[in-house]
């Protein structure tokens, strides 16, 4: 027998005395049976420790201080202003309340911080502040994903545009070689409008504000020859002119800005959980779910209504910190996503009128899409 072969029978010779030559193989069944028994137990503890773990400290703060923080304009028409009664009023203050909403059953349990652009990166970025929410027609890029905060779900698309006054001689940006442009500082805005002008070979200067309003202003006094903004803000502004006739909006589209609210880095639950009030605004109306039958969808909806206003199955609200009906507060406070649009620029908008387009459902041919609730 060579060397291996006597390794071999040596093993299988232990092995045999082991559990074998004593008869104990059924003795140690039952340990193998207690072990496995105590690993079940063991990852079930485990589960339960990584579940408490994931409890927000975010939402706990919300909650204890009684309101949500919650960055955005003051003075943007259909997004962020103050009415004549001072009340906080806009698309991107909805979304704010819609949150508030959901955790509180009020949504006036928001206390509004307004910012500038510059303020707005300055605050996200240093994550010392109180913030617990920006909703502030902010374009999500990866750069701000990774430096202010965690971007949620797109609830708006846009893309920047160019005003000119009615009588410039301007039809194209093309044709504004050497022109003057006013733009908001600390913006993508401001980074498009150079990388544009200079891959077109189109001589630029430019008159730069900190403050959106000031940038208006400043086209308002003749300061430069154009004006550059999301095309919905230039929309809003043009129409608050005492003649908006007077100004035109140029053909082209120069960006991609999809504008997102975001939340700070380092809490998953409050993440998600702000993710799914923007979830449940969007199939709201893909569900025909609105603020005027919103309590009616517990009995009277078919299986996605009822499961949306927490009449039937669950999508993760205990998970989340939220009660079962908490899209009914949410509803009943602000509507669904279409009634949010409307509101400010639909047909009848309080603040101006701006087609849908690429802000219609997915099943009516736009890009507004939110994952089933389940």
């Amino acid at each position: 027998m060579n060397s291996c072969s006597t390794v071999i029978a040596t093993i299988a010779t232990a092995a045999v005395f082991m559990f074998g030559a004593c008869g104990h193989w059924g003795e140690f069944a039952p340990e193998m049976k207690r072990s496995r028994a105590e690993l079940d137990a063991g990852a079930r503890s485990g589960r339960q420790e990584f579940k408490s773990a994931k409890k927000s400290s975010r939402l706990e703060s919300v909650r204890a201080r009684g309101r949500l923080n919650c960055m955005s304009h003051v003075s943007f028409p259909g997004f962020g202003y103050q009415d004549s009664a001072g009340t906080y009023r806009g698309f991107d203050i909805d979304l704010c309340r819609a949150v508030a909403a959901a955790v509180f059953g009020d949504p006036n349990a928001v206390e509004v911080q307004p910012r500038t652009f510059v303020q707005r990166a300055e605050a996200m970025q240093s994550g010392k502040g109180d913030t617990d929410m920006l909703s502030m027609t902010t374009t999500w890029t990866p750069g701000r994903d990774a430096r202010w905060g965690n971007f949620t779900v797109i609830m708006f698309y846009n893309g920047q545009g160019f005003m000119v006054r009615a009588d410039s001689g301007y039809d194209s940006v093309l044709d504004m070689d050497g022109a003057i442009v006013c733009v908001t500082s600390s913006t993508t805005t401001e980074l498009n409008l150079e990388e544009y002008f200079r891959e077109n070979e189109l001589g630029l200067e430019t008159v730069v504000h900190e403050d959106r309003l000031a940038v208006y202003q400043a086209y308002e006094q003749g300061l430069c020859d154009a004006v550059t903004d999301d095309v919905s803000a230039l929309e809003a502004v043009k129409h608050g002119f005492a003649s908006p006739d007077e100004h035109k909006l140029l053909p082209e589209t120069i960006s991609k800005e999809p504008l997102s609210p975001l939340v700070p880095h380092g809490d998953e639950q409050w993440f998600d959980l702000v993710k799914t009030v923007m979830y449940v605004l969007i199939n709201a109306e893909e569900l025909g779910v609105t603020q005027a039958n919103v309590e009616s969808m517990r009995t009277e909806g078919n299986t996605a209504a009822r499961r949306l206003v927490g009449a039937e199955g669950e999508y993760g609200q205990a998970d989340l910190g939220l009660k079962p009906d908490f899209a009914v507060d949410v509803i009943q406070s602000v509507g669904n996503y279409g009634e949010i649009y409307d509101r400010y620029m639909g047909p009848n908008g309080e603040s101006f009128t701006m087609p849908r387009g690429a802000n219609k459902l997915w099943s009516e041919g736009g890009l507004i899409y939110a994952p089933p609730l389940r």
